[in-house]
């Protein structure tokens, strides 16, 4: 249990908590700032040490993070090239002026009141993301946390603030981010209210050509009629993560839309159409992202499935039973449905997101009840016929036995659903 933190200590709630208490938002972070004491003053009271870098410390009762008050100094390249001083002399204004954007650079005391050295109330009543100090520059990881608050809150960006985040991205220092770090701030900016904003920030200021070169070269690619006149690849990629935004969708189907049409820009267009190329080129493309950001398994699974079956999954309702079975095969469907949702959700913004399409999705609905009738096929129960009598165990004939069922409930399924 903690003990009372003697005087002179101060405890301030800074950052998002207090930007969201602002906002009239739930509070996404519990974290705290103690000016005027010492970390062996926080280890004696029963708080826990967790940082590495700086003095960060978890309180023994509710697990919040108390950090003492510190500044930094820049003395190399990247978000890691970075000395923090924090001792007892180091005041709360110091440790807020080394914040990145003016919205979390508040606190408020433990008596309620409000501390704002730099019009972060007033950015937040405008709509603004502005830097604090020209110091903003010195951490590259900002670009995308600008990008991404962009995306949570659909703020402007303040034209000096993008200035300093076009130098940023001139200086090279988006390189010196480590990929787990960038894909850390993709993810949840993806996730986020409007995905777009992200991207339209981030090619804005150039480093969407630095950091997802494949995403920036779809903007200015235009679609092909079949794909309703879309006049721009980029543009659409935004317009369906927003739709999937809409629609709740995990983060594994809004990476796969983000990467699943990347063989648009690879293609050159007096050799269009070329379905199958753009499918090939669209797999290696995004195989090569995920490398690169070192993407979680789950997100890259999603991402290879919607770049070869997108087009697939939406012609379904013409599918012969062999190639649906096929695909739900291909997203291990049986075993595990929520790889097929996954893969349903990212062509379903792919298509309803298309200027005057129905927001309906037909065949998400007709591979669900496909797969139903696939599940109702009792494999078990062809493989103890097969084992009947004593016959020598055949896993290949089995597993013939097993698909040729399975081929004819869903052949019978569909005579019944043309009857209907």
């Amino acid at each position: 249990m903690a003990r009372p933190l003697p005087q002179p200590a101060k405890i301030y709630s800074v950052g998002g908590a207090v930007r969201d208490e602002l906002l009239g938002r739930p509070k996404s972070d519990h974290d705290f700032v103690v000016v005027g004491v010492t970390p062996e003053t926080m280890l004696a009271s029963g708080f826990r040490p967790v940082g590495r870098d700086f003095p960060v410390f978890l309180h023994p009762d509710t697990g919040d993070e108390y950090a003492l008050a510190r500044t930094e100094r820049k003395h190399g390249r990247g978000y890691r090239g970075f000395e923090f001083f924090a001792s007892p002399d180091v005041t709360l204004e110091d440790d807020l002026a080394r914040r990145d954007l003016t919205i979390n650079a508040m606190a408020r005391g433990q008596d309620g009141v409000l501390v704002d050295p730099h019009g972060g109330r007033a950015d937040l009543a405008a709509g603004v993301l502005r830097h604090v100090s020209p110091a903003f520059v010195e951490d590259p990881l900002r670009v995308l946390r600008v990008a991404r608050f962009a995306a949570r809150l659909r703020f402007a960006v303040a034209p000096e603030t993008e200035a300093l985040m076009r130098a940023i991205v001139a200086s090279g220092e988006l390189e010196t981010l480590a990929p787990e770090r960038v894909w850390q701030e993709l993810a949840k900016g993806l996730v986020e209210p409007q995905p777009s904003r992200m991207l339209s920030v981030l090619r804005e200021c150039g480093a969407l050509a630095r950091l997802l070169p494949e995403v920036d070269a779809l903007f200015g690619v235009p679609e092909t009629p079949a794909n309703h006149g879309e006049i721009d690849a980029g543009v659409h990629v935004a317009r369906a993560l927003d739709w999937s935004a809409d629609h709740g969708s995990a983060l594994p189907a809004r990476y796969a839309i983000l990467v699943q049409g990347l063989g648009k820009a690879a293609i050159p267009r007096d050799a269009w159409p070329v379905d199958d190329v753009v499918e090939s080129q669209s797999i290696r493309l995004a195989e090569g992202v995920s490398e690169r950001l070192k993407v979680p398994l789950e997100c890259r699974d999603a991402a290879r499935l919607a770049a070869r079956w997108r087009r697939t999954v939406h012609d379904a309702g013409g599918l012969p039973p062999a190639k649906l079975l096929d695909l739900l095969g291909a997203s291990d469907a049986l075993r595990r449905s929520g790889r097929l949702k996954t893969l349903l959700d990212a062509c379903a913004a792919d298509a309803c997101s298309r200027p005057g399409v129905a927001q309906r999705y037909p065949p998400a609905r007709l591979l669900l009840d496909a797969l139903a009738v696939v599940k109702s096929v009792d494999a078990g129960a062809i493989a103890r016929e097969a084992a009947k009598g004593g016959r020598k165990k055949d896993d290949e004939g089995i597993a013939k036995a097993v698909r040729a069922a399975r081929l004819a409930a869903l052949r019978a399924w569909r005579r019944s659903s043309t009857r209907a």
